[in-house]
């Protein structure tokens, strides 16, 4: 990162140093997606055995475009989002193992 920063379709040049680096250490509740099921107005999400699939607006279906094999996430506040498997599975570590 040091040199250049790219934030979307944009390039900062003559960047002097690196970005600040972050952990995350929030705690959060997931499930990982089996099917993703879109229609006009909203998404079902097929989620883990043992659990009803979940029923997201079409707004969520195209802000975080959930795919199979990622995770549905849900944020303390309440915040509903997606993240793929590979950062989910290396930025959390399961607390709660009786819910599974």
């Amino acid at each position: 990162m040091i040199g250049f920063v790219s934030r979307g379709d944009k390039e900062l040049e003559n960047v002097q140093k690196e970005m600040p680096k972050y952990k995350s250490h929030k705690e959060v509740w997931a499930l990982k997606i089996k099917e993703v099921i879109i229609d006009e107005e909203s998404a079902r999400i097929i989620v883990e055995d043992g659990y009803a699939p979940i029923i997201v607006g079409d707004a969520y279906a195209l802000k975080h475009k959930p795919q199979a094999g990622g995770y549905y996430v849900v944020y303390k506040d309440g915040y509903e989002s997606f993240s793929p498997a590979k950062a989910f599975e290396e930025g959390y570590t399961l607390v709660d193992s009786s819910c599974k």
